[in-house]
């Protein structure tokens, strides 16, 4: 579990974006480029303890692989009046 309000904010903006590649169409593949991309940044910038960074990698590791972040739920129909 996330302690540290900054790794906090970077893995809700993560998994946000995430969500969104998802829903425009992008492979796990692709999300899984944008995060390694994200977290290089990060580490680049040094805003983050290492520490942090990685407990960060792990759990948008496991977000990306867990299939019930991203399934697709159907919309629900109108009922019709019957009388």
């Amino acid at each position: 579990m996330l302690q540290d309000t900054d790794t906090v904010r970077h893995y809700q903006r993560l998994t946000d974006a995430m969500v969104q590649l998802w829903e425009r169409g992008y492979r796990p593949d692709d999300i899984r480029l944008y995060i390694e991309g994200y977290l290089a940044a990060l580490r680049q910038n040094g805003s983050i303890e290492a520490f942090w960074l990685h407990r960060l990698e792990e759990q948008v590791i496991r977000f990306l692989y867990d299939p019930s972040n991203f399934e697709v739920y159907p919309y629900p129909q109108a009922q019709r009046d019957r009388y």
